[in-house]
């Protein structure tokens, strides 16, 4: 990784735009059908996902090793960066440093988040059915709520602010005018894909998931 820093950049660059940009905006269309449909939309959105072919081969190459790879790598940018935010205060400066904290706070709340949905299913503790449940006893913790949308906007704020510095880096905006349109495209796209995902966990915290919840805790305290 050390040995041929210009291909782990370019990798690190790639990996954060195809395939977890793509994994980012997918996530938050499926979650947003907790807002625009209910649980049964929610319900049908994560079947869907999960009635693809291959998927635990998708899920291995296709999100979980590209996220190690570019988290991983990422954290040793972040501390080989110097800010410079103190010298300069132009806006790209800011963003520079905050790619820097927003990738080590989207890097833990990933994992987190991981840890307390997708792993348990793994374990056998839930089923996909019961995703609804889990969110909506994490999103009706107010502690929890108030972290996951701290990692939701800096998730959705590294995402979209490296698509503008990927744009660049990969050569598709190579003057002035089109990086600055460009950063209007990524602004708004940090906009809308946050709202989707804001919008979600209000969602999972309504009386809809609360009898879908309780419904599930009678089953299980049934079996």
């Amino acid at each position: 990784m050390l040995g041929n820093s210009y291909f782990s950049r370019k990798l690190h660059s790639l990996l954060g735009i195809i395939p977890l940009g793509g994994f980012i905006v997918v996530h938050a269309l499926t979650n947003y059908q907790a807002y625009e449909r209910g649980p049964e939309g929610f319900s049908n959105g994560v079947h869907l996902i999960n009635s693809l072919p291959l998927i635990p081969l998708l899920e291995i190459f296709g999100i979980y090793l590209p996220l190690l790879f570019h988290g991983i790598y990422g954290l040793y940018v972040a501390y080989q960066s110097n800010s410079n935010t103190g010298r300069f205060k132009y806006g790209r400066n800011w963003a520079f440093t905050a790619q820097r904290i927003t990738g080590v706070i989207t890097f833990v709340f990933v994992f987190w988040h991981v840890y307390q949905t997708r792993l348990q299913v793994y374990l056998g503790e839930i089923t996909h059915e019961e995703l609804g449940s889990t969110m909506h006893h994490i999103a009706s913790n107010p502690t929890y709520f108030v972290l996951y949308v701290i990692g939701v906007l800096a998730a959705v704020f590294h995402f979209s602010n490296g698509l503008w510095a990927f744009l660049i880096s990969w050569g598709i905006t190579v003057n002035p005018r089109a990086q600055r349109i460009s950063s209007y495209i990524c602004m708004g796209v940090f906009v809308i894909v946050s709202a989707l995902f804001i919008l979600s966990l209000v969602a999972f915290t309504g009386d809809e998931f609360k009898e879908v919840a309780n419904a599930a805790s009678a089953v299980a305290a049934i079996r």
